[in-house]
């Protein structure tokens, strides 16, 4: 049998497929450390859990992240300039973490029911313009377009930018993924830039002139002095360069489950209000993020395993959320299923994601337009999915479907 020691995390079936590679994990080291690097991967639900909990012991700054070397072999890439870069929001502890978070809740809480209406609308809009001859790329229409557009909105961005903040979000990210071209480092480190000097000028106007939305927030805050202007612009960075990658992935993983299973398909249309245990099935078992990364603070162990202060792990939300000492049957997609919502794909504890409520509402429209507009969705067997090539998240790259309309769109 092959044991987790001779494992390698960037092997193209791990990354196509990794719940082969979280049971064999979870099995036989449950907190593995990853060959020439001082990374451990942690797998199972328990020691997750206990390792969330464990704020003293994991902090939840990002000081590095694995990638794949030239060689293929994986190394750790520094991610805050030897300290100099700020941690906030998700990779900020308390209290840091508890003001950005109250900032943000803040301004979702006011202007969540007006989000609702459009992203309907913006979802309507969408399937309008993309969806044509019973045939439609879900990822292109919907899953990447839907979330930015939102994100967007609630920051205080122009509508007419989501395109460009599209390419530029996903390029900031895409080294947390691991698997990077060579040559295209300076490309994404350049795209951070970018994205971070065009946060900086809407957050300067909106310092002169606060609107109603995330800007004016923030920039109040800084007018009161709670907070510097460079961390307000990083908070809208870490929304913008993620704040669409785990509705992204929740869209277009649904969709392509829901049309892969002709059973869950008819389940769904005969009874509508099984969208939202269907979501919490989904997140379960194809969680966007894959895992997130913790430092060590200090010397501890975890598992019975030693950890050093400074070193990393990787808590894998994927792998728990696949654990059969937590999930009964956990490969299985269940409507039916008790406790559903106590799966970790949007997090746990104090970090647990910002933007859930919104991820759900977008994911749950999408879904139901999917209902409304078709009779039957089919996977199209003359052009399969595509997965973004990720260690980090799980989302995917293309979703062609093919689709017979209850009308015209």
């Amino acid at each position: 049998m092959t044991t987790a020691a001779t494992i390698d995390l960037f092997a193209s079936e791990h990354v196509a497929d990794p719940a082969p590679l979280f049971d064999r994990l979870r099995r036989t080291a449950p907190v593995h450390r990853v060959s020439g690097t001082n990374c451990h991967l942690v797998s199972t639900w328990a020691l997750v859990q206990e390792a969330v909990a464990r704020t003293d012991d994991f902090s939840s700054h990002l000081r590095s992240v694995l990638v794949q070397g030239d060689d293929g072999v994986p190394r750790a890439f520094g991610m805050d300039g030897g300290g100099a870069v700020e941690q906030v929001l998700a990779t900020a502890d308390d209290p840091s973490h508890k003001l950005h978070r109250g900032l943000v809740l803040q301004t979702l809480g006011k202007r969540i029911r007006a989000l609702d209406e459009a992203v309907t609308r913006c979802a309507d809009e969408l399937w309008r313009s993309h969806a044509a001859d019973g045939r439609i790329d879900w990822v292109d229409a919907m899953a990447d377009r839907l979330p930015l557009a939102m994100v967007a909105r609630l920051i205080g961005l122009p509508d007419a930018d989501v395109p460009r903040l599209l390419d530029l979000a996903y390029d900031s990210t895409e080294l947390l993924g691991g698997i990077v071209e060579a040559g295209r480092i300076d490309h994404l480190v350049g795209a951070s830039i970018e994205l971070y000097d065009y946060l900086e000028v809407h957050l300067r106007r909106a310092l002169i002139e606060p609107g109603d939305d995330l800007l004016g927030t923030l920039a109040e805050a800084c007018r009161a002095g709670d907070l510097g202007p460079e961390t307000a612009v990083l908070i809208l960075l870490q929304l913008v360069g993620a704040g669409g990658e785990s509705t992204a992935g929740l869209i277009a993983t649904s969709a392509r489950m829901f049309a892969g299973d002709p059973a869950i398909q008819a389940r769904l249309r005969s009874d509508p209000g099984l969208i939202d245990p269907f979501l919490d099935e989904c997140l379960r078992l194809e969680s966007p993020f894959r895992g997130h990364y913790r430092t060590v603070a200090r010397d501890c162990e975890l598992g019975g395993v030693p950890l050093e202060a400074g070193s990393t792990v990787l808590l894998l939300w994927g792998a728990a959320n696949r654990d059969p000492e937590r999930f009964v049957d956990p490969e299985r997609l269940d409507l039916d299923r008790s406790s559903v919502r106590q799966h970790l794909a949007f997090g746990k504890g104090t970090h647990f994601c910002v933007g859930s409520s919104l991820a759900r509402m977008e994911a749950t429209a999408a879904l139901k337009l999917l209902l409304d507009r078709t009779a039957l969705v089919e996977l199209d067997p003359s052009d399969p999915p595509t997965w973004v090539p990720s260690i980090f998240v799980r989302r995917h790259r293309t979703l062609p479907l093919r689709f017979h309309a209850t009308r015209s769109p």
